[in-house]
């Protein structure tokens, strides 16, 4: 059986609610996203004691430096051998580059293009120039170019995204049930709707983490992919 395409989001700077979580969720979850609220407190020991639980680790730090910076940050996490490891694509295609070739060969990089939480008002208030879609476009081909692995977009991005760049790899955001609660993101969409739109993994925090049962509500959204 192939692994699950849903990394499930710790976002708890608690190491051991962050434990808990990924214990439930061990048996069908595909991989665990671990990003700046959980590093922050727990750092590279914190991380490798999660990844020993065998479960594929995706590095969410949002890398966004000159490419010296990037490229010995980025060399200094090698120890945890992440599956997927981010970068701000807005920090240029040098940055990018340095970053891709300082990973573990194993590892994905990949953009970041325009957070799930932003939409086209908050992008004019920082000076760019057309709605969320262009610049996924524009930081998509930037991604590319730099070589690396694929790109983090909304669920309203993949598609179009999938379709110019067929061997990318896609992660997806900001995914919520249908009936659920949208929170602080604005840009949204169904595990399923990503999934047939393009996107390889997708990322799923609160449906899952916020559950009375996390693994029962893990299995009820694969259930629906």
């Amino acid at each position: 059986m192939s692994r699950s395409p849903i990394f499930v989001a710790i976002d708890t700077p608690d190491m051991a609610k962050a434990l808990t979580l990924a214990k439930a969720v061990k048996r069908h979850a595909g991989g665990l996203k671990l990003g700046l609220e959980f590093f922050s407190a727990n750092g590279r020991a914190g991380v490798l004691e999660l990844a020993d639980l065998g479960l594929p680790i995706f590095l969410d730090l949002k890398l966004h430096d000159i490419p010296n910076t990037v490229a010995k940050a980025v060399i200094a996490l090698r120890e945890i051998e992440p599956a997927v490891l981010t970068v701000h694509a807005a920090g240029g295609q040098a940055m990018m580059e340095d970053a891709k070739a300082a990973a573990p060969a194993g590892t994905k990089v990949v953009g970041v293009t325009v957070l799930t939480s932003l939409d086209e008002r908050d992008l004019k208030a920082t000076g760019v120039r057309g709605d969320p879609h262009d610049q996924v476009e524009r930081l998509a081909e930037l991604s590319r170019a730099a070589g690396l692995d694929g790109i983090v977009c909304s669920g309203a991005e993949v598609k179009a995204a999938h379709r110019a760049w067929p061997k990318g790899f896609f992660v997806v955001p900001g995914v919520r049930l249908a009936d659920g609660n949208h929170a602080d993101q604005k840009r949204v969409i169904t595990p399923r709707a990503a999934m047939d739109a393009g996107a390889s993994i997708l990322v799923i925090g609160r449906p899952i983490s916020a559950a009375e049962d996390p693994d029962e509500a893990l299995r009820a959204i694969a259930a629906t992919l």
